[in-house]
């Protein structure tokens, strides 16, 4: 039983961590009604920043602040640049524009500051931790993570409910109605841009002290995806509750499961559980069912 929890306990740690690379793709999806495929390099794009200002000297508190200007910057650029020129486009549009401002940003950030592995040292305690008279395990670096992630996913939940928020989702809806009562389009797709930025600092911050800054990084979009599937495309606390679904569900399976394929599940556990999610719910646990009448 101490060990089932351990694996369990360890599960939800990493789903949260999911959880968070996938608020990015909620956010984005909220207010313009496209998936942001460029969700996963704007993490490393973030990491990399982070990472290159403290090897210039710069103080981590220093660093955040610099790199949350970066990515402010980035999301005025893309508005300006992209998003703009796109306004009232089908979805699909949209959806293949994110794509060039993956590679764009993927490209550009280790033209600056290369492509090697780096590091990241923030402070985070990684001494392992018992519970239980001894009897489970738990990194403390996990646990801080899972900490810092759920703090900035439950203020996340709130500013769904601020004016703000409820702007976003008016302007995912339907553009132009959304400008027709006076809601600055513009404005908000800078505004979610811009949070989406500081939510990949965070999860480019966790992942990169955990397996250190690397372009493989952006590899953890596609494990967002399922949790995506799972939550609902549309919601903040689907995004929680998928995320902790997946991590908890793919850490059991290698452990139980696994050594009846010859191990290695954990690597399309995911998949093939949003995959039959889909044949039962396919708008997920949370999202909204679209009924088009005709």
């Amino acid at each position: 039983m101490a060990f089932f929890l351990e694996v369990l306990i360890g599960g939800l740690m990493a789903g949260v961590m999911y959880s968070l690379v996938a608020l990015g793709f909620v956010l984005i999806f909220k207010a313009s009604g496209v998936f942001n495929f460029a969700q996963g390099a704007m993490v490393l794009f973030a990491g990399l920043f982070f990472v290159g200002f403290i090897g210039k000297g710069v103080p981590i508190w220093l660093s955040i602040i610099l790199t949350l200007v970066v990515m402010a910057v980035l999301a005025i650029a893309i508005e300006r640049l992209v998003l703009r020129h796109l306004v009232n486009q089908e979805g699909i549009i949209l959806f293949m524009a994110t794509i060039g401002v993956s590679f764009f940003i993927d490209g550009f950030g280790q033209t600056i500051w290369g492509s090697g592995v780096s590091q990241i040292d923030v402070g985070i305690p990684t001494d392992p931790i018992f519970i239980m008279d001894g009897e489970i395990l738990i990194q403390s670096f996990d646990l801080w993570a899972a900490l810092v992630a759920g703090s900035l996913l439950a203020a996340l939940v709130v500013f769904q409910k601020t004016r703000i928020g409820r702007a976003l989702r008016a302007v995912a809806d339907d553009h132009q109605a959304a400008q027709s009562v006076g809601i600055p389009l513009n404005v908000i797709w800078i505004i979610v841009w811009a949070i989406a930025g500081m939510v990949a600092l965070v999860a480019g911050v966790m992942w990169g002290s955990k397996l250190g800054m690397q372009p493989a990084i952006v590899g953890l979009a596609l494990k967002a995806l399922p949790v995506l599937i799972l939550g609902g495309f549309t919601s903040v606390p689907g995004a929680i509750i998928g995320g902790l679904i997946i991590g908890a569900g793919e850490k059991l399976a290698e452990v139980y499961i696994g050594p009846f394929f010859g191990g290695g599940i954990e690597n399309w556990f995911a998949y093939v559980l949003a995959l039959g999610f889909l044949l039962i719910r396919p708008q997920g646990l949370f999202g909204e069912k679209i009924i088009e009448r005709v």
